[in-house]
């Protein structure tokens, strides 16, 4: 496709056409993966995170239209090559779907809608609107997995920072002690909240306020990188006016109103100090030839290409629909039998693992001499929402639980019968003083894996392609009393699993369905 020179002009019909043709596609898409959409509301509604989402749309829209002048030198091609990326799209929301991935249905979500501009008006169009259009992503409510990290990066950063001025320290995971008291890294200190906002507005300042895609990639890094340092640096800060004042200030709603004050005087600094190398007052460069050039593969009308994309799109949720349809076969109980001399015995500890929607569950605690380990399987017949092995409402302990607390939880591989075995290895502590040490592992396919990725796409080919997805949680756990303790808890759930693993593959394989 070729702009028009500045002395032609573009049909008005052309772009009515078009654009009434994209608008039945947009409507169609909006309709038939509405539950998509509304999982993306809910979680601007509930989560202060993500609230920026309502206004992503609406931003989006404002960046059209400024590219109007643009738009209006440009002839709307219907492009064979959108139409491959809405099929490529529409699979990906339907293998997301399939396993229960909310965050990739929404980005396939959001794909369909710039694969439908692509497919009804041309690459020319997506080009001009190329920002506007990847601007959409950032209404995905997508980052909740860096908790955890940014947790580890803020822990790390302040008790290194103390240490540094000269206060004693005391840590075990994310919990650590001062001589004026008590502290913990929870959700809320992880800072993810001021890394999206940061992110958010600062992609969007690039884009209005450079020119050159070099300056704007810089900034954008620069405001993924800022707030990580400056989150570090508000924990400590908190901490030490907390230390100095004895407990007085920099608590409760203190905690809160200091950090967001730090936090808008870091980005204040930052855009301004990005101020100094603006480039607003200069046009935006020219689309290279080559981006507008009009579309050679599989050019077809604005009406047949706009029925062949809602058709692309309505394939993917009718199949999911008749995947859901399909009624869950009958299950007996899930049984472990006692083996290798370990007998049941009444619990030995009050915490509970918080594995949700499982078709069938077992939880028993053995013994044998002085060891006792809980062994704990959930099995999931089939993956679908609220009900599937890899959930992230699926984990050791809730935040902010009154009794226990996880005070160390990783990867590892442990030895058990004499082959390397993939575990998630926590450290369960109580305010009573009880300590535990939890090995979890998931079985897909009658395989081992903690690779949560690896689990979620395996189970989600196997559901699109009607093979079994069914898959189990392990869980075993045992106590243990302090870090010289620590290898011999280790050896107890080794050997537990190695001496029981055969009754709990027969105990799974008696309850899969057929």
């Amino acid at each position: 496709m070729k702009p028009l020179s500045d002395s032609a002009s573009v049909p008005p019909s052309s772009w009515m056409r078009a654009g009434l043709a994209l608008a039945v596609v947009v409507a169609a898409i909006f309709a038939l993966l509405w539950p998509t959409f509304f999982s993306m509301v809910e979680v601007w509604e509930r989560s202060e995170t993500f609230a920026h989402g309502y206004v992503i749309f609406p931003i989006s829209l404002w960046l059209i239209w400024r590219r109007r002048a643009v738009l209006a030198t440009l002839v709307p091609h219907p492009d064979g090559r959108g139409l491959l990326a809405l099929a490529v799209a529409a699979a990906g929301w339907l293998l997301a779907d399939a396993g229960s991935v909310n965050v990739v249905a929404q980005y396939a979500f959001i794909a369909l809608l710039v694969s439908a501009v692509w497919a009804v008006l041309g690459w020319a169009v997506v080009w001009a609107l190329f920002f506007p259009l990847m601007f959409l992503f950032f209404a995905v409510p997508v980052g909740e997995f860096l908790i955890q990290p940014l947790m580890g990066v803020t822990a790390d950063f302040t008790v290194a920072m103390l240490q540094f001025t000269g206060i004693p320290v005391y840590r075990e995971g994310m919990f650590f002690s001062i001589p004026s008291g008590d502290w913990s890294v929870v959700e809320g200190c992880s800072g993810l909240r001021y890394l999206i906002a940061s992110v958010t507005l600062g992609v969007l300042y690039a884009y209005l306020t450079y020119r050159s895609w070099k300056r704007r990639l810089l900034f954008s890094i620069a405001a993924l990188i800022v707030p990580v340092f400056a989150n570090s640096g508000r924990a400590y800060m908190i901490v030490m006016i907390a230390h100095l004042s004895d407990m007085k200030l920099a608590l409760g709603v203190d905690h809160y109103i200091y950090g967001w004050v730090f936090f808008g005087f870091v980005m204040l600094l930052l855009f301004w100090i990005g101020s100094f190398w603006r480039e607003d007052d200069q046009p935006e460069p020219a689309a290279p030839a080559r981006a507008l050039s009009r579309s050679r593969v599989g050019r077809i009308g604005v009406v047949p290409a706009a029925g062949v994309a809602i058709l692309l799109v309505a394939a993917a949720p009718l199949y999911a629909s008749w995947l859901a349809s399909r009624p869950l076969p009958a299950m007996p109980a899930l049984a472990v039998e006692a083996a290798s001399g370990w007998q049941p015995v009444p619990p030995f500890t009050t915490w509970t693992p918080h594995w949700v929607g499982a078709d069938r569950q077992a939880r028993v605690s053995f013994a044998r001499g002085r060891q006792t380990v809980l062994l704990e399987i959930n099995y999931y017949a089939t993956q679908r929402q609220d009900a599937e092995l890899v959930n992230s409402q699926n984990f050791m302990i809730r935040q902010k639980d009154p009794y226990w607390s996880n005070v160390g939880e990783t990867l590892t591989t442990a030895d058990i019968a004499g082959r390397p075995h993939p575990v998630r290895q926590a450290k369960m502590r109580s305010i009573d003083g009880q300590r535990l040490l939890v090995w979890q592992w998931n079985v897909v396919n009658g395989q081992p894996t903690v690779n949560d990725l690896y689990a979620k796409l395996v189970l989600a080919f196997d559901r699109v392609t009607g093979a079994r997805d069914d898959g189990a949680s392990v869980l075993i756990a045992t106590p243990y009393d302090d870090a010289e303790s620590m290898h011999a808890a280790r050896a107890t759930l080794a050997r537990f699993a190695a001496e029981m693993q055969p009754a709990i593959t027969r105990a799974l394989a008696a309850v899969e369905a057929p």
